[in-house]
């Protein structure tokens, strides 16, 4: 028999899937993989009730009209060029596949979410993270000197995540404008994922895009925007004229998103902007994360506030992720899935607060039974 590619056999489950697996296994309160725990707003379930049994079949592979034009509304874009994908995730292995290949390096920083290295290599590209740096402020400093002198005559896009996975961190305007400075310099493609867009506590993020529309590809998410993580509906809003190409690249992976929730979602966009449910959902967010912030606190853990997402980090020496999840039963991520190449803090551990606040007191009186129980001491 023949064997499977080496490519097949280095895939391995990601951390979010096995720390999932292992809080429904110990009956754990999942902290740990980024769905949250209520339910879609009612204007988009209402819409998707319509749309079963009407919209059932394949839909173009760049996605329904009514929500390529919905998206480039609440955008600011031509509706023409962007495309419409199975999640998010889907939308960056699709960039990966057409922005870089073999010989290329695609710039991204660190700590990372995890799906970005892999989708690299299997393009053929080498992944070189630039670290975002844990100051004794508790901030994360990204030091575009660092940035500059990474980029080499091999390097053929940067990839940003802003608001950021995991640290929450937020890329001020004058980043980017650097950034973009040396995108333009170095003749370089923009990746910006901003699937968190709408979910930050201070000002509203920059987009890249509106600083260089002409390089950018900007990744969104109706699965974190409207709180239905699983209906696997994202978008890549391409540089004008490059839909096209992306769109028949997209054809060969899953042909279309879910027909159905396209048509909700295309309905649901300019409600949700109309009746404040973005400043709805930030404000509840903001309540959940200050809750959990402040009892992470009083057990003696250093918490790194987020400027948007709906993750915290925190950092308690002795706390590590498996022994929890076993016998704190609250499940959480280790911050080393993200560093591979930076070392982090020991202790440190990405925890999110996209849960009930039932929910995260039930796991913050789990973590206090652990501080007092003599494992915690082992």
């Amino acid at each position: 028999m023949p064997d499977l590619l080496p490519r097949a056999r280095s895939s391995q489950e990601s951390v979010f899937a096995r720390m999932s697996r292992l809080a429904a296994q110990h009956g754990a309160v999942n902290l740990g993989q980024g769905f949250p725990s209520g339910a879609p707003p009612a204007f988009l379930l209402e819409a998707a009730r319509r749309a079963v049994g009407t919209a059932d079949q394949y839909a173009p592979p760049a996605g329904l009209p009514a929500l390529r034009d919905a998206l480039g509304a609440d955008l600011g874009v031509d509706g023409a060029d962007i495309v419409v994908t199975t999640g998010a995730t889907e939308a960056m292995g699709l960039l990966a596949q057409a922005l870089y290949g073999p010989d290329d390096e695609v710039l991204m920083l660190e700590p990372v979410f995890d799906i970005y290295l892999p989708q690299a290599r299997l393009a053929g590209a080498t992944p070189v993270t630039v670290p975002l740096r844990l100051t004794a402020e508790g901030g994360w400093t990204l030091d575009l000197d660092e940035l500059r002198a990474a980029v080499t005559p091999r390097t053929r896009a940067l990839l940003l995540n802003s608001p950021h996975n995991p640290t929450g961190r937020v890329l001020t305007r004058e980043e980017l404008e650097a950034v973009v400075t040396l995108a333009r310099q170095h003749d370089l493609w923009l990746i910006s994922d901003e699937v968190y867009d709408e979910l930050y506590f201070e000002e509203r993020p920059t987009s890249l895009r509106a600083l260089a529309p002409e390089r950018t590809f900007t990744v969104g998410s109706a699965g974190k925007r409207l709180e239905a993580t699983g209906w696997r509906v994202g978008w890549v809003a391409c540089p004008p004229g490059q839909a096209g190409p992306v769109a028949a690249l997209r054809q060969l992976a899953s042909f279309c998103a879910p027909t159905p929730f396209q048509v909700a979602v295309a309905a649901a966009l300019p409600l949700a902007r109309q009746s404040g449910f973005y400043e709805g959902l930030r404000e509840g967010y903001a309540a959940r994360l200050h809750l959990l912030a402040r009892g992470l606190r009083d057990l003696g853990a250093e918490v790194f506030l987020p400027g948007g997402t709906y993750f915290l980090m925190a950092r308690r020496p002795g706390w590590e992720a498996e022994v929890l999840v076993e016998q704190a039963g609250v499940a959480v991520i280790p911050g080393e899935a993200f560093a591979p190449s930076q070392a982090l803090p020991p202790g440190l551990l990405r925890l999110a607060f996209c849960k009930s606040a039932g929910e995260l007191e039930e796991a913050l009186a789990r973590l206090e039974r652990f501080c007092r129980s003599p494992a915690s001491h082992e």
